[in-house]
């Protein structure tokens, strides 16, 4: 069974913007740290951003200060803000939700930053 579904990727100019959008309802998603993660072509899968389920945040330098996650655990939602974004950000985008014993992964959206 699908556990995470991942929406809101696509074509973007640099510069532009795009929010990415995660939803997981077949899990006690409160007690979960959600996160992005992204993989280039021909690159590693790397974290992106987390948000603890106190709602602590960690990026990755290269997108402080442009990209931010939130959470709402009401609608079992988690999402990425993307601002100003550059051709480096383009990837499939995959969200994450683990605690210690389960982890769990999204089919992935892509995201292509290009003019």
């Amino acid at each position: 069974q699908v556990q995470l579904v991942e929406s809101g990727g696509g074509l973007v100019q640099p510069g532009g913007s795009l929010r990415l959008s995660c939803a997981g309802p077949r899990i006690a998603f409160s007690i979960y740290t959600m996160g992005w993660y992204r993989q280039a072509p021909g690159k590693q899968r790397e974290l992106v951003a987390t948000i603890t389920r106190d709602a602590n945040t960690n990026y990755v330098d290269s997108v402080k200060g442009r990209f931010t996650i939130s959470r709402d655990n009401a609608k079992k939602t988690v999402n990425l803000q993307m601002n100003s974004l550059k051709p480096e950000d383009t990837g499939v985008y995959y969200c994450n939700a683990r605690n210690f014993v389960e982890n769990y992964w999204g089919q992935g959206t892509q995201v292509t930053v290009s003019s």
